[in-house]
């Protein structure tokens, strides 16, 4: 059967500055999908960090670093050519509006929140910061954020669901321009030559998946690695079944894992998904080892460059029963204001923040990185104008928080929920059995 492939390690990316003059504004602007957006963001190793370590943060005001309030500085993990030109392009355009300069310091993903506690306990937090939507409320949490509503941010034109994305305790903290989510992906050649179509239901999925698997290849592919990406992948199958993270012992979380389970057990799908990330799973089908994978809109600029012959498609992912609403994930990152206590400099951080996130910069960014505008009329016309990644955009409309229901608590249940799968997929634990200790462990 198909080998997994070696991922690439990325490289460590060093700190720039950036006071270019303004590039032309986003309208007009082609789409460039020379790369993609890396798929360790949904992987920040978080599980092992406290909310009592996050505490520590309140109270730690710095001077954004410098004596100059004009100079904003910014952390952020994003490090692909897509990226820079995406979010370079759009702060400089929004800081030279301003009058402000700002310089970018990027941090691999993994590391972010560990350079988040190191910056609060060091009085060097920066003026604008980036955090994986997860992380947000663990942060507001710790006192480390200010509201944004004191500075004319709102959630107006978001949907609930990415609004939620930078709310705590009924405040605003931070605002997600951009979103992503996952959906399903198909060899539309291979489809077609097992005279199948592209699966809607949990059936559907079964058959199409065994049909599809041959002596060379898995009918599908997904990542159930033990991080959060494993998490991330799970999310769709056990919120669409009615499972819910508050009740991890229940019959719709149970039934999703049973799922995953079967598809390993018939041979449709690799047990060697334990060790993929959603990066791995793409490069399985990219390779022509998988006919189906779960994935991001983030990995479609990949898949044109290294796979420019190959014929493939996009739908939801399939539900428990024809009708019911697939319900995925909401991915992307929020963007917040820290408490520095030098409200000159927050206020302009605040006010570059507000430039940055406006409907026709979220078109701009969407379409430069491959993602999703978090306004909704925006999301509309993004859309209409790009339908390619329309199936994402249908997707989204459904899409659920992560946080909404746990808040700081989301990380822990998180690992919960992907220890118990590795059980059931690695040791062939019954899901009843690894579910009922991952409930045990966050009650």
């Amino acid at each position: 059967m198909p080998s997994t492939p070696t991922p690439t390690p990325t490289p460590t990316p060093t700190p720039t500055r950036n006071t270019a003059p303004c590039p032309p504004g986003p309208a007009g602007h082609p789409r460039d999908r020379g790369a993609g957006v890396e798929p360790t963001r949904r992987a920040l190793a978080l599980g092992a960090l406290s909310v009592p370590g996050l505490l520590a943060l309140a109270g730690c005001a710095s001077d954004g670093g410098g004596s100059d309030p004009t100079a904003i500085r910014i952390v952020d993990y994003y490090n692909t050519p897509a990226d820079d030109v995406a979010i370079n392009g759009t702060f400089e355009k929004c800081a030279a509006d301003l009058g402000l300069t700002f310089s970018r310091e990027r941090v691999p993903g993994d590391q972010l929140v560990a350079k988040v506690l190191q910056m609060g306990s060091s009085r060097t937090m920066p003026d604008l910061l980036m955090l994986d939507n997860p992380n947000v409320q663990q942060v507001a949490d710790s006192g480390a954020l200010a509201p944004l509503g004191q500075y004319g941010i709102s959630a107006e034109g978001l949907t609930p669901a990415v609004a939620d994305l930078g709310m705590y305790q009924g405040e605003l903290y931070g605002i997600a321009p951009t979103v992503n989510t996952i959906a399903l992906f198909y060899d539309v050649t291979a489809l077609e030559e097992a005279g199948v179509e592209p699966p809607t239901t949990w059936d559907e999925l079964r058959e199409a998946a065994a049909a599809l698997t041959t002596e060379d290849r898995y009918g599908l592919a997904f990542s159930a690695i033990a991080s959060y990406e494993g998490t991330f992948q799970f999310m769709p199958f056990m919120w669409s079944n009615g499972g819910e993270e508050t009740d991890l012992d229940g019959e719709g979380v149970l039934g999703a894992s049973g799922l995953w389970a079967d598809l390993i057990r018939e041979g449709s799908v690799s047990r060697s998904v334990v060790n993929w990330g959603q990066g791995d799973a793409m490069d399985q089908f990219k390779a022509g080892n998988a006919a189906m994978v779960v994935n991001g809109p983030w990995n479609i600029a990949g898949l044109e460059a290294d796979t420019p012959d190959l014929e493939w498609d996009v739908t939801t992912i399939p539900v428990p029963a024809l009708g019911e609403d697939s319900v995925a994930p909401l991915g992307g990152e929020v963007w917040t204001v820290p408490a520095t206590g030098n409200e000159e400099r927050q206020a302009n951080a605040a006010a570059l923040l507000k430039a940055f996130v406006a409907p026709e910069n979220q078109l701009y960014m969407a379409g430069e990185r491959s993602t999703i505008p978090g306004d909704v009329e925006a999301a509309e016309q993004f859309a209409s104008e790009n339908p390619d990644l329309s199936t994402f955009v249908e997707q989204v409309s459904t899409a659920r928080s992560r946080t909404a229901q746990l808040g700081p608590d989301w990380p822990r249940t998180a690992k919960a929920i992907y220890t118990a799968n590795q059980r059931v997929l690695v040791d062939d634990t019954d899901p009843a059995e690894a579910f009922d200790e991952a409930a045990r462990t966050v009650s």
